[in-house]
């Protein structure tokens, strides 16, 4: 399916995504939201490829996706806060089960495992 060009478009980035937020045009002449995020892979051999995931939103959904996603944004911050709290960048961050153990995420300990060191004066 061919898309039309934009009627009006905003790009927000964060950090390795990009999220775009494209007003198009229906054959029938009517408005509807794709909202676009895109996020950067690099390859083992420097390369780099992107991935992307489409939403295509219409009018007739509009109040509802607001509602839900008000919501969903109003219990995370009720649950949470506002504070960004990050695994990958506080090395000191430990997250507990329900008995206050230290639970090591799968991620984490893949991660820490298939590290390896680089010699940069080879670069």
């Amino acid at each position: 399916m061919m898309e039309k060009e934009e009627i009006y478009s905003k790009v927000m980035r964060a950090g390795r995504r990009t999220y775009f937020f494209d007003v198009r045009e229906t054959k029938a002449g009517d408005y509807y939201l794709t909202i676009t995020e895109s996020k950067k892979f690099t390859n083992d051999d420097g390369s780099f490829h992107y991935k992307k995931h489409k939403i295509y939103l219409y009018k007739e959904d509009f109040a509802d996706f607001r509602d839900n996603l008000h919501e969903m944004i109003q219990y995370i911050i009720d649950a949470k806060g506002e504070e960004v709290i990050s695994e990958r960048h506080q090395s000191d961050y430990k997250r507990e089960d329900q008995n206050g153990e230290a639970v090591v995420a799968e991620e984490t300990a893949t991660e820490t495992s298939s590290f390896t060191d680089i010699d940069f004066d080879d670069i």
